[in-house]
C-alpha cells in the first residue's frame, strides 16, 4: 500500500521540501520546522521535534501559503507559466514540511496529542485547500494559460503540469457559483472530519478488541512463546492470569491458522468481524452513512452521478463501467474456486480425528485447516518456511540484493541519523556511479500507536526544480517477537516486503523536473503496478536461494521445500481473490450510490451487495468490512480498491515481459527505471505503460497467476 494516497494535506502541488526564499516567518526559529532540515537530503530532525511543534508550524504553513498563493492571484503581470504554474509549485514550503513529517507520525507513531490535533486540523486544511482550488482570480490565470497551450512553446512535461494544473482546479469546483462553492467548502469540510473520526475509531477499537481468553489451553497451537506474549499483553492491560490476543486490520488474524481449539477460532474471527458496528465509543456505522451521504451530494454538486464516477474519471479505469466488468470478470470464477478450496477443507475436517466432533466447515475454520489440506497435497505447511525467512537476512539479502542485480544500487546503514522508534532503521542508496540517490528509513514492527497494514510515503520527494532528493520510508506490522528471539517471517511477510520496496524504488527513482509528478504522484489504480512487479523478485530462484537460509544453520532452503512453495502458488487463490473481489464491491457499492440512496442500516446494505454481486460466500468473507475498511473511508482509496486488482493486469503482463527477456538483469532493469519508475506522473499512465510493454497489457497472465484459466 502506497501511504501519500492518504494523505489529506492541503498543500496538493507541493510534494518536496522546498529550497525558495519564504515570506516573512513569525514562527519562533526553534521551531524545528521553521527552517529546512540541516540533515542530509532534509532528513527530518525527529529528535527536536516535540508534540507541541507542530499547532503552531501548521498555523504559520497555512498563513504563508495563503500569502503566496494570494500573491500569484493578483500579480498585475499577464499570467505566464513561470509566474502562475511554476510559483504555484515553488510555493507552501514550510507547510509541506509540517505536514509530511505530521502525516507519518499519525500513521506510524501517533499519541492522543496527535490525534487530537489530526481532528482539530482536518477541517482547516480543507477550508485551506479550498481557498487556494476555489479562488475565481487564480483560476482565471490558469484558465488562459490552459487556452493558450499549444503557442506557449513548453516542453513535455510542463504542458502536463499545465494540463494537470487545470484539470485540479475544475475537479475542485472552481467553475462553480459563489453559492455552490460555499456548499462544496461545507461538504470538503464535513468529509475531512468524517475521515478522521473513522481512521481514529478504527484505531481505537484495534487496541480496543481483542480475544480475551482464561486459560493457556483455550490458545493450544500456538507456540509457548506466544502464549507467552499474550500472557504479557493481557498483564499491560491489567488482567492479570488471563491471556489477550490483539485483533489487527483485516478480517482474518494470523493465529486462526495455528489455533486448535474451534470455539477460540469462532471467538477471534466474530471480535475481528464486529469492530466498529456494535455499538460503545468506536462504532464507525453512523459515521459510514454520513461519509457516504456527503461524498455523494458533493459529487451530485459537482456534477457527477455518483462519488465513485466522480473519483474515476481521474484514474486510468476512467468509468464505473469498467471498474464494475473487472470486478464481474473474476467473480463467478474466484467463487468457484473457493468454494471447490471449500469442498477440499471439509474433507480435512471430516478425516481429523483430533476434531471433536464433526461439524460443517465455517469461516473461521479455513485457515486452520486450509494449511492442513496444503500439507497434505504439498507435505508442507507455511510454518516450514518461517525458519528461513528471518527478517534482517529477507531485508538485506533478499530485497536489498535484488534491487542490486537488477539496478545496480546499493545500500549502507547508518546510525548517525534521528529516528521517532529505536526499531526503525536507516540506509543511505547509492546509485550506480557511487553517487547518493536517496536515504531509505524501515519500521518493520507492529506497535499499539501504529496504524494497521504496510505502507510507503515520502518525507523528501525528488524534483528538478527546487533541487530535492528522495527520503522514503517503508513502513509493516510484523509482530515483534520476545526480547532476544529472531524475527522469523510468514510467506506473505516476505511477500508484503517485496512489495512495499517496489513502490521505494518508485520513489527513489524518480526523475522528474516538478513536485506535483514526483515519485509516486500517479494514478490510484496505477500505483500499485510497480510495487507488484517488484513482487516476483521474492520467488525468483537467484533471490531466494541468497536470503532463504535457516536462521540457525545458515542452511538454504532444501530444494523440495522450494519446489513445494512453487507448485502451491495457487493454492488458496479462489479464496484470496474473493475475499479481496468481496471488499472491492463493497467499496464501489457504497460509492456508486446516488446523493438520495443512501441506506440506513448499514449491515444489511453490505449483506445485499455481496449477494447481488454473487460473492456472498459465508465461508470467505471480505477482506474488510465497511466499519473497519480505512482504505476507502479514511484513506485516499475511496471507490478505488479495485485498483489492486487493475494494477495486477498490468503487474503479470509485465513479469512476463521480464521472463521472455531473461529475468533479472540490469538491462531489463534499466528499461524498467527509464520508462517507468523515473517517470513518476509527467505523462499519462497507460501511454507510459504501452511505452514501456509496446501494446496494452493482456488480462491472460493474471488469470493463469489465480489459477482462473480453467472457468
Amino acid at each position: 500500500m502506497h501511504r501519500s494516497h492518504f494523505l489529506a494535506i492541503a498543500v496538493t502541488a507541493a510534494c518536496a521540501t522546498f529550497a525558495h526564499a519564504e515570506p516573512a516567518s513569525m514562527l519562533p526559529a526553534s521551531n524545528p520546522f521553521a527552517k529546512p532540515s540541516t540533515l542530509p537530503f532534509q532528513y527530518p530532525a525527529f529528535d527536536k521535534i516535540k508534540n507541541e511543534d507542530f499547532a503552531p508550524a501548521f498555523a504559520e504553513g497555512m498563513r504563508q501559503h495563503a500569502l503566496e498563493i494570494d500573491a500569484i492571484a493578483d500579480n498585475k503581470a499577464a499570467p505566464t507559466f513561470e509566474n502562475t504554474i511554476v510559483a504555484m509549485e515553488r510555493a507552501g514550503q514550510l507547510l509541506n514540511r509540517v505536514s509530511t513529517v505530521f502525516s507519518s507520525l499519525v500513521g506510524a507513531n501517533t499519541n492522543d496529542t496527535l490525534n487530537a490535533l489530526d481532528k482539530d486540523l482536518a477541517p482547516k486544511l480543507a477550508a485551506h485547500n479550498d481557498r487556494i482550488r476555489l479562488n475565481e482570480t487564480l483560476y482565471k490565470r490558469v484558465q488562459a494559460l490552459y487556452d493558450k497551450r499549444d503557442k506557449l512553446r513548453l516542453d513535455a512535461e510542463s504542458k502536463y503540469l499545465l494540463e494537470r494544473y487545470h484539470t485540479d482546479f475544475v475537479r475542485a469546483g472552481a467553475r462553480l457559483s459563489s453559492a455552490d462553492k460555499e456548499k462544496l467548502k461545507a461538504y470538503n469540510t464535513k468529509i475531512a472530519a468524517l475521515q478522521t473520526q473513522f481512521s481514529q475509531n478504527v484505531l481505537k477499537e484495534a487496541n480496543a478488541s481483542a480475544l480475551v481468553v482464561d486459560t493457556r489451553a483455550e490458545l493450544a497451537g500456538m507456540s509457548d512463546k506466544a502464549i507467552d506474549v499474550a500472557a504479557a499483553e493481557a498483564k499491560k492491560r491489567g488482567l492479570d492470569g488471563k491471556f489477550v490476543i490483539p485483533v489487527v486490520n483485516t478480517t482474518q488474524q494470523a493465529p486462526l491458522s495455528v489455533l486448535t481449539n474451534r470455539a477460540t477460532r469462532e471467538k477471534l474471527l466474530a471480535t475481528s468481524l464486529a469492530r466498529g458496528s456494535h455499538g460503545g465509543a468506536y462504532d464507525n456505522r453512523n459515521v459510514v452513512l454520513d461519509l457516504a451521504r456527503a461524498r455523494a451530494e458533493r459529487a451530485a454538486l459537482l456534477g457527477y452521478p455518483s462519488h465513485a464516477a466522480y473519483m474515476l474519471e481521474d484514474q486510468t479505469a476512467k468509468t464505473t463501467g469498467a471498474v464494475n466488468s473487472l470486478l464481474a470478470e473474476f467473480a463467478r470464477p474466484a467463487v468457484n474456486n473457493a468454494k471447490k478450496e471449500a469442498a477440499e477443507i471439509q474433507k480435512a475436517i471430516d478425516a481429523d480425528g483430533n476434531a471433536s466432533g464433526k461439524f460443517q466447515a465455517a469461516a473461521w475454520d479455513w485457515n486452520y485447516y486450509s494449511d492442513k489440506v496444503r500439507q497434505a497435497r504439498y507435505a508442507f505447511d507455511q510454518n516450514q518456511l518461517r525458519p528461513y525467512f528471518e527478517f534482517n537476512r529477507v531485508l538485506v539479502d533478499g530485497v536489498f540484493f535484488a534491487a542490486t542485480k537488477e539496478y545496480g544500487i546499493t545500500f549502507k546503514e547508518r546510525k548517525d541519523l534521528p529516528v521517532y522508534d529505536p526499531d526503525v532503521r536507516v540506509f543511505d542508496v547509492f546509485d550506480v556511479d557511487g553517487k547518493q540517490l536517496a536515504i531509505f528509513l524501515h519500521d518493520p514492527y507492529a506497535r499499539a500507536n501504529k496504524r494497521g497494514g504496510a505502507w510507503m510515503n515520502a518525507y523528501v520527494g525528488q524534483n528538478a526544480l527546487l533541487g530535492t532528493h528522495p527520503v522514503i520510508a517503508n513502513h509493516l506490522n510484523i509482530p515483534k517477537p520476545a526480547a532476544g528471539e529472531p524475527t522469523l517471517l510468514t510467506y506473505d511477510e516476505v511477500r508484503t516486503m517485496f512489495h512495499e520496496f517496489g513502490h521505494a524504488l518508485h520513489g527513489m527513482f524518480s526523475n522528474v523536473k516538478y513536485p506535483r509528478f514526483s515519485g509516486t504522484r500517479v494514478p490510484r489504480d496505477y500505483v500499485e503496478f510497480p510495487s507488484q512487479v517488484n513482487e516476483m523478485w521474492m520467488a525468483w530462484p537467484e533471490v531466494l536461494s541468497n536470503y532463504a537460509r535457516h536462521y540457525q544453520t545458515g542452511a538454504p532452503m532444501p530444494k523440495e521445500l522450494l519446489d513445494k512453495v512453487q507448485a502451491s502458488s495457487k493454492f488458496n487463490e479462489g479464496y484470496r481473490t474473493t475475499e479481496y473481489l468481496a471488499a472491492s464491491i463493497l467499496d464501489q457499492s457504497w460509492h456508486q450510490l446516488g446523493a438520495t440512496a443512501i441506506p440506513s442500516d448499514v449491515l444489511a446494505f453490505e449483506a445485499d451487495a455481496l449477494h447481488k454481486a454473487g460473492v456472498d460466500f459465508p465461508l470467505v468473507p471480505p477482506r474488510y468490512r465497511t466499519t473497519y475498511f480505512s482504505h476507502v473511508f479514511s484513506g485516499g482509496y475511496s471507490a478505488g480498491y479495485y485498483g489492486y486488482l487493475w494494477a495486477e493486469k498490468l503487474d503479470a503482463d509485465t513479469v512476463e515481459w521480464f521472463k521472455e527477456n531473461g529475468g533479472l538483469s540490469r538491462k531489463n532493469g534499466d528499461r524498467f527505471r527509464q520508462l517507468l519508475l523515473s517517470r513518476g506522473g509527467t505523462m499519462d499512465a497507460m501511454e507510459m505503460y504501452r511505452n514501456f510493454r509496446g501494446r496494452d497489457a493482456k488480462i491472460e497472465p493474471l488469470l493463469e497467476r489465480r489459477g482462473l484459466t480453467g472457468e
